[in-house]
């Protein structure tokens, strides 16, 4: 027997001689994965920061008081150094990332992108390896084994229960968790807005339409915050690089681009291109090498022809204080009028204001605002000084508050008076310690 090699022939134990030669690599079945599983691990935690900022009360909005709410306080626009100081932190700090890590958070936090992966991971797992939604146009590819109802039917089902669970994120962001219980348990709550119902299923169809139909186009066409990070990046800016010394060792596959979800071609990539960092492609590249023992030839890079060994981390260094020399005052104002506005920052507010209530032409009623903006139970002790015993009638002395709220209590003058301008000055006080006062001038005309 012999075996037929390009022009010649080999005796089949020269062959066999010849196979054993060959290096053979034993790679595990299941190879390096472990930048794509870091990405799914970010991706989910931020799912779940997005759902404990507002259940921790650090960050939402009251939709009764119409107020944002900071660390379990009602901030109102009198919170001045509190709003403008947290916008200053937080603007400089979001240019920082930007200019630094580029669009990572597309590719690693953002849960539109985490959602398009599910929905395409389930595309293809029930309809076929081709079944996938194609930026470019191409049309799906249903596997005619997998074109089966059963099969579409628990798609839509695989679609619609994230899209359900997801629509109940924003919802924590204006409630509090014990009245999206009573939501999600049908149970009656005073608290519950009567059109919840609605707005709740608006939110599932944007979610459902968005997984289901959507997906990476709006990353690739539509997004404008990813516009807007774009407006940072420099050639500093992280990227993905591709090393073209060692392109004869490239497999040629298409690998790289086949796992790119933002269809592009990582081998090529520009600075305002529509990467978003994911790695997914730099994830491929290295597998498929290290079955021949080497490292893959895509890998994150900051700046252009950075220097390797310690010179590295230098120019690392030294462009990253090249960018905080632009933020870093930002950050240390406003880092200061947020701690300043935390310090000062009042529990309580006492008003009052004429009633709309007249009796022959003189205002004789007054209300008395008193407001609590701790979401907490609290107890305020209202006083009048400044008038006479018996010329004057208070609804109610104390005002309780089981959280956040407001209680208006109403001062009566008697007319009995004489004429003239009289001071009146309205005090409050909490078992906190806090207090306060308001002082009111009251004319009473000639007879």
């Amino acid at each position: 027997m012999q075996f037929i090699a390009g022009n010649g022939t080999l005796p089949l134990m020269t062959m066999n001689s010849s196979l054993r030669n060959i290096p053979i690599t034993v790679v595990s079945k299941s190879a390096d994965m472990k930048l794509h599983w870091q990405r799914r691990a970010v991706q989910w935690g931020f799912v779940l920061l997005a759902i404990l900022i507002p259940v921790s009360g650090l960050l939402r909005i009251d939709p009764v008081a119409g107020a944002f709410v900071i660390l379990d306080r009602q901030i109102w626009w009198s919170d001045f150094f509190l709003i403008f100081g947290c916008w200053l932190v937080l603007a400089s700090l979001l240019v920082v990332i930007y200019s630094s890590v580029g669009t990572a958070f597309c590719g690693w936090a953002c849960p539109q992108n985490s959602l398009a992966e599910w929905a395409n991971h389930m595309t293809r797992r029930l309809l076929g390896k081709r079944a996938e939604l194609q930026l470019n146009g191409e049309v799906m590819q249903v596997a005619g084994r997998k074109n089966r109802l059963l099969n579409w039917l628990l798609l839509g089902i695989a679609l619609l229960v994230p899209a359900m669970l997801f629509a109940l994120i924003p919802l924590f962001y204006f409630y509090e968790p014990g009245v999206i219980l009573s939501f999600v348990l049908f149970r009656d709550d005073a608290r519950l807005a009567p059109s919840l119902h609605y707005i709740y299923l608006i939110f599932t169809l944007v979610f459902f339409v968005d997984t289901a139909f959507i997906r990476h186009f709006w990353c690739r066409f539509m997004c404008v915050y990813k516009i807007w990070q774009h407006g940072f990046k420099t050639r500093q800016t992280l990227h993905i690089t591709y090393d073209k010394a060692r392109a004869q060792e490239c497999a040629k596959c298409n690998l790289c681009v086949t796992s790119c979800f933002i269809d592009i071609d990582p081998r090529a990539t520009d600075i305002y291109d529509t990467c978003i960092n994911c790695g997914e492609c730099v994830t491929a590249c290295d597998n498929l090498q290290a079955r021949k023992g080497q490292t893959g030839l895509l890998r994150f890079k900051i700046g252009d022809d950075a220097p390797t060994g310690p010179r590295r981390w230098h120019s690392r260094l030294g462009s990253l204080s090249e960018r905080l020399r632009w933020t870093l005052a930002f950050t240390a104002v406003g880092t200061g009028m947020l701690v300043w506005g935390l310090w000062a920052y009042e529990p309580y507010h006492l008003t009052a204001y004429r009633a709309d209530l007249e009796i022959a032409d003189h205002i004789q009623d007054y209300r008395i605002a008193v407001s609590h903006k701790l979401y907490r139970k609290a107890r305020l002790h209202i006083e009048v000084q400044g008038l006479p015993e018996g010329s004057y009638v208070l609804a109610m002395d104390e005002a309780v508050f089981d959280s956040a709220g407001r209680v208006d209590i109403n001062l009566h003058i008697n007319p009995v008076l004489p004429a003239g301008l009289h001071g009146i000055l309205i005090k409050a006080s909490a078992d906190d310690g806090w207090s306060d006062s308001f002082r009111v001038q009251h004319f009473v005309a000639k007879g």
